[in-house]
């Protein structure tokens, strides 16, 4: 199978503070991999030295065949131009509306598209995430769960390869979060992303993730399918996952 993402022994520190001791993980192509861990496991820090945001003190990322680390400012630009990054704050501006959010990347990115088109991708997406309806709307109008599917939805417009999710369903009512699970369950499927999705949520990470990597002191100590994964003593994997309190049904 082929590897999208490829992690090979990466380490990154704050200070005195060791974040990532060793990550070593590989994201086939078409697949969504959970990375699940306890704050302050680094799970968010592993999504920003993939996307370019922070660089590692040692190791390989190589993304869609590049050494992340290794390219020049316009080759890293072309690059996150083949990803989309969720953040978990949906990042909107908020003197935009909603079509004037999801048109900026595009525009940017896309000078010589015509009205016609920028307005059909615009309603693309909005459409797909099931929020057509707000196009006219602020942020400040939308509830957390709706700016969360912009948010998406803005990194979709240009057609991403690779999705990064940073807690999605973080400060959202348990509904609203199975409908965001099956969204990016959605955008795997219609626009064949492979995907990164960081969260401590048992719930999100056994309705979205392929594949589990838990992260434990720096580390992925084990993967593979939800099951497999939470089917041990670990005590540092049990108390994750008995903290949780997931239904069993």
């Amino acid at each position: 199978m082929e590897a999208v993402i490829s992690i090979k022994d990466l380490f990154k520190s704050f200070n005195e503070n060791k974040v990532l001791s060793g990550v070593n993980l590989d994201v086939f192509k078409g697949e969504n991999v959970v990375v699940m861990g306890r704050s302050g496991s680094g799970k968010s820090v592993l999504i920003k030295i993939i996307a370019g945001l922070l660089k590692q003190e040692s190791g390989r990322v190589q993304v869609l065949g590049r050494e992340v680390d290794s390219l020049k400012i316009k080759e890293l630009q072309d690059l996150r131009l083949h990803i989309g990054f969720s953040f978990q704050s949906s990042a909107l501006y908020d003197g935009m509306t909603v079509r004037e959010n999801l048109e900026f990347p595009l525009v940017r990115n896309k000078r010589n598209l015509k009205r016609k088109q920028v307005n059909e991708a615009v309603e693309e997406v909005l459409t797909d995430v099931g929020l057509l309806q707000t196009i006219g709307q602020m942020p400040s109008e939308l509830s957390g769960g709706q700016k969360k599917r912009i948010g998406i939805a803005r990194t979709l417009i240009l057609h991403p390869e690779i999705m990064l999710y940073d807690e999605p369903t973080g400060g959202i009512d348990p509904v609203t979060c199975v409908e965001l699970n099956h969204l990016i369950n959605k955008v795997q499927k219609q626009y064949n992303t492979s995907s990164i999705i960081i969260t401590h949520d048992l719930a999100c990470a056994k309705m979205t993730g392929n594949r589990v990597a838990m992260l434990v002191e720096g580390k992925i100590a084990r993967q593979g399918s939800f099951d497999e994964v939470f089917n041990t003593d670990d005590p540092d994997i049990r108390g994750f996952y008995n903290y949780n309190f997931i239904s069993q049904k």
